[in-house]
């Protein structure tokens, strides 16, 4: 078959191959700006995925040091556990030597103030030469604070849970007091 082109056809269609250029050059645009968001997105999403994975990292290495750090704390923990039982031992046994009924302690006062404790009177008199004083009076009547040392026996008092004088005053009338 022969086919006859005009001008007029011919025009129609390079309008034809102008128009579709343009709407191909119009599309490769188009398709080269979304490349370039796709990629900038993909780029924004892979730094993403790289800050998450090192940030995991540095999570993983701390979560593995508190583990250390939480072995060692335990450890510590039993150390503890382990000397509180032996301090609450010892702790029992000063308590039942404490509350012996009737075994007397002995507080060494100077002026009245409180020096040191002993655990007997023999054992205050033993001290005196560390202190270089022989003259010790035994706690009386008279006031603590009127002789220079003196030695007070006291005893664990079980009813009140505290200590109480060795030694009670009389109960005497003193110098016609009712």
């Amino acid at each position: 078959m022969i086919r006859i082109v005009t001008k007029k056809r011919l025009a129609l269609l390079e309008a034809d191959r102008v128009a579709a250029f343009e709407r191909a050059r119009r599309a490769a645009e188009a398709a080269e700006a979304e490349s370039g968001r796709h990629a900038d997105e993909l780029s924004t999403i892979t730094g993403r995925a790289k800050r998450a994975e090192a940030e995991a990292e540095d999570n993983w290495r701390l979560l593995q040091d508190k583990r250390a750090d939480l072995a060692e704390a335990r450890e510590a923990l039993e150390a503890a556990r382990a000397e509180t039982q032996v301090l609450g031992s010892k702790l029992g046994e000063l308590r039942e030597q404490a509350s012996v009924k009737g075994r007397e302690r002995a507080l060494l006062l100077h002026y009245g103030e409180p020096h040191t404790i002993y655990g007997s009177y023999e054992e205050a008199l033993a001290d005196t030469d560390t202190h270089g004083v022989h003259a010790w009076s035994r706690g009386g009547e008279r006031p603590a604070a009127e002789a220079e040392w003196r030695v007070e026996a006291f005893t664990r008092d079980v009813e009140s849970g505290g200590f109480r004088r060795a030694w009670k005053p009389s109960p005497e009338q003193v110098r016609g007091a009712a």
